[in-house]
Order: C-alpha cells, then sequence, then structure tokens
C-alpha cells in the first residue's frame, strides 16, 4: 500500500508528512509551497487533479515512470538481505513525488526561462536495520523536481532524487526496458546501498486488476502495482565496512490523489515472503475508534505469481505484544498472530527488534519482521516487513 508511503506511501495517514519547497520566479520572489501526504491521502484540495475512479489498462513501460496531474505517487522498495555468514540487514528505499498544483492551474515552465521553477516536489526516505546491532539508520532528503535535482523518467528508467536513485541496470541482458534496476544511495557518511534488484515473478496487479480502493468516496483509491519478489545482490557499507549481501526484495509503485475517508486513522501494512514461495500482502486500515475498515485488503500470491485476493473477513489479526518509542512516546504494535483459514495459513510475525520508528517529519514505523508457521499442514518460514502509520501519541 505505502508505502508508503506511496501511501505513502500509502501514504498517509502514511505519514501525515508535511514538507516544504521553496522555489524563485524570474522576479525572484520566494514562494513557499507545502504539500501534505496526510491531505493528499485523505482529502484536502482536489480539484482539478486527476483521480483513481476505475479499473484502467495499464500500458508498460510508461507506467513504471511518473503519473503528473495525480497528487501523490511513490516507488517503494524494502528487502532483507544477508551476509554469507547469516548477518541480517534490512533496508527501506522509498521515492515519492508530489504534486504542487492541479494541472489546471499549472503554468508553462519553460516560458519563464527558469529551470527552477517546478510543479512536482520530490521526497526521499532510507533507511538500514543492522539485525545484530540493533540498529536502525535512516535518513529523510527532499527537492524540488527540477534542474535535474530530482525526476522521473521512463526512458532510460530512472527514479532519482539527488545522488539517490533507481535506475535500470543496464549490465543486464533483459529486454524488459525497466527491469532489472539498480538502487544506489547514502546517508551523511554512515551508511550506503549499492544493490541490484531483479523480479523473479510477474507484475501484480492489487485491488482490482490495479485499482485498489481504500475509502467509501469517489476516488478515494488509488492505482497499485507490485514485485512481491525480486532477487536482490550487492554492497552494504556501514560505519567503513562493507558486506555483500544477498536476498530477496518487495517493491510497490503506487499514485492517488485522494485515498482515505476522515473516518480511517492508519494503516497496518505487511509483506511476507514465504519459504515456500508464497508471498502474503495484507493491510489493515484502522477506522478512528480502532475498529478495521471494510476497505481492509490483502493479496497471496503463489510460487508462479498467481493471485488470490484476501478480504477482511479471510483473515484475522491478534496483538500479542506492544513497543512504546522513547523518542516520540507512541505505542506500536510489535508481535501478531495472523490466521487464514480458507488458505490452511497461520503466521507468527515479531519485529526483529523493537526500535525501527521512522522519526521524520512526522513519524511511522517502517521495519523488519520474523515470520513462522503453518501452511496446509507444513511448516513455513519467512522474512517480511510491517508499515505503521497513524499511531501518533495524543
Amino acid at each position: 500500500m505505502k508505502k508508503s508511503i506511496w501511501f505513502i506511501m500509502a501514504i498517509t495517514v502514511f505519514l501525515g508528512l508535511s514538507v516544504a519547497v521553496w522555489y524563485t520566479t524570474d522576479d525572484e520572489e520566494e514562494i513557499a509551497a507545502s504539500v501534505s501526504v496526510a491531505e493528499a491521502m485523505g482529502g484536502g484540495d482536489q480539484e482539478g487533479y486527476l483521480r483513481a475512479t476505475g479499473p484502467r489498462e495499464f500500458v508498460f513501460p510508461e507506467d513504471h515512470g511518473p503519473h503528473p496531474g495525480f497528487k501523490t505517487e511513490w516507488w517503494y522498495y524494502t528487502g532483507n538481505l544477508f551476509t554469507e555468514d547469516g548477518r541480517q540487514f534490512g533496508y527501506q528505499f522509498t521515492i515519492f513525488r508530489s504534486q504542487l498544483n492541479p494541472p489546471t492551474e499549472v503554468k508553462d515552465d519553460t516560458a519563464s526561462g527558469s529551470d527552477w521553477n517546478t510543479n512536482q516536489l520530490y521526497l526521499g526516505h532510507f533507511a538500514i536495520s543492522d539485525v545484530k546491532n540493533k540498529d536502525h539508520i535512516f535518513e529523510e532528503r527532499y527537492s524540488r523536481g527540477a534542474a535535474g535535482l530530482a525526476g522521473a523518467e521512463i526512458e532510460p528508467y530512472r527514479i532519482w532524487l539527488e545522488d539517490w536513485e533507481i535506475v535500470r541496470n543496464n549490465t543486464s541482458q533483459s529486454d524488459d526496458k525497466s527491469f532489472p534496476v539498480r538502487i544506489i544511495a547514502e546517508t551523511d557518511g554512515k551508511v550506503s546501498i549499492d544493490l541490484s534488484v531483479n523480479p523473479v515473478k510477474p507484475l501484480v496487479l492489487q485491488g482490482e486488476e490495479g485499482y485498489d480502493i481504500k475509502g467509501s468516496g469517489e476516488g478515494n483509491a488509488s492505482y497499485y502495482l507490485a514485485f512481491t519478489r525480486m532477487d536482490t545482490e550487492g554492497v552494504i557499507t556501514k560505519d567503513g565496512e562493507q558486506f555483500e549481501v544477498s536476498g530477496a526484495s518487495w517493491m510497490d509503485h503506487e499514485w492517488s490523489t485522494s485515498a482515505l475517508d476522515e473516518s480511517q486513522e492508519g494503516w497496518d501494512w505487511f509483506s511476507i515472503q514465504l519459504s515456500n514461495g508464497y508471498d502474503l500482502m495484507y493491510y489493515q486500515l484502522r477506522n478512528n475508534d480502532g475498529s478495521a475498515s471494510q476497505f481492509t485488503t490483502g493479496s497471496l500470491v503463489d510460487p508462479e505469481g498467481k493471485k488470490t485476493t484476501l478480504n477482511p473477513e479471510d483473515v484475522t489479526i491478534e496483538v500479542l505484544d506492544r513497543w512504546k518509542s522513547p523518542h516520540t512516546g507512541s505505542e506500536y504494535p510489535s508481535e501478531w498472530r495472523m490466521e487464514i483459514p480458507k488458505k490452511d495459513l497461520t503466521l507468527d510475525l515479531a519485529t526483529l527488534f523493537d526500535d525501527q520508528e521512522m522519526a521524520v517529519s512526522v513519524q511511522y514505523y517502517e521495519g523488519t519482521v520474523s515470520v513462522s508457521g503453518s501452511m496446509n499442514g507444513e511448516d513455513i518460514s519467512g522474512n517480511g516487513f510491517i508499515e505503521m502509520t497513524g499511531y501518533e501519541e495524543d
């Protein structure tokens, strides 16, 4: 969902995030333009923007790229990676695009003769979870989508924010113009990644053939694409030490103008890759009273890539433990029992260590989880991620 944020996200309530960008017009007048992802995902001014109002036909490689006219969009990657001796790292890398004004109000930027004028804001989140040391390092940055600082292109395929980027891996012999990709990011001298990420299952169209309804109002939905399992290898550098790693990643690409109802306060979003080849996505939208929204949904993807949609009545989630953040005072679930009777699937899930909170513009939780359980009478294990939003302390 998302994550996402997009959503991001999906991104929120998924973030309730507010950031600002300044750009200069020809007369050097400084204009401050702010965008709230919470507003973008919930309501706010939607006049003039494009909206997700029903199923559509996707065209590739174009739909792997940006969708200007929608307020919010994100490209979201998470993964669990391991060294040869079994040391585990989780990573999150997300680039968000936010449109500051509806396309009906956009002026011709080129007419002014300035490379700095733009209607697009890009924001990025990058985090590494070092499981052995229970260490979670993260960074946030943002920039205008102008003058080469940030942007999204289809050919050659590239999504970037300064020196953070998702780019087509040109060393691959694949005929696909967008994948596999290379992900490159570095925090302020602490950690960096240089990863090759290659899908091993077909693209999944979440929701109704990619149209994912999240609220009761018309247009409260997103277009939602996912690669649920991607072979990943590369290098993580932490505190000057390099680790060659391999494992599996998950990718979500989502765009919308409004998605969440005013009655919804956040979500708990699980992405799980099981040892038997199945992948599970499930997000439980939470109403303001704590109950599960009727628009909660998910999918179970079999080893060949066939998707089974999961409805709220198909899944039960019991929270078994919680963790209170010493940074923000927010209290998050940290251990769960998930049951999907129609698939004879029971999972025990737990964060691999507590403190994986993203205390950025507005905090949320994004962390790696352990997975164990059974399916059709067989023991299974796995790896996953949990994203939790809307747990801000009152």
